[in-house]
């Protein structure tokens, strides 16, 4: 692959990326002001309670980390399809 291929995808992955943050943060959110008739809690405040700032950590970690895992794999099929291959398609190796 040459160096431009690269580049292009990292650019394509990052805005990709960045969209499903952004898209999966708003729709947390907005479950969780569904659910709980509140606004998230600021892990960050010394008011907030233990439990609610774990259960927000753990429910945006989860659900961000979900978002990122599709939307690459699903930009990884799209630019396949158009006749380029994502670096490290194919690549990874797990040793246990």
């Amino acid at each position: 692959m040459e160096l431009t291929e690269k580049v292009v995808w990292k650019v394509y992955i990052g805005v990709v990326g960045a969209g499903a943050t952004f898209a999966a943060q708003k729709l947390l959110t907005f479950g969780w002001k569904q659910v709980t008739g509140e606004e998230p809690p600021s892990p960050t405040d010394p008011e907030t309670p233990w439990a609610r700032a774990v259960i927000w950590a753990l429910a945006s970690g989860v659900g961000v980390g979900a978002a990122q895992l599709i939307s690459a794999r699903l930009a990884a099929k799209h630019f396949n399809r158009h006749g380029r291959t994502a670096p490290g398609l194919g690549k990874v190796k797990i040793n246990m």
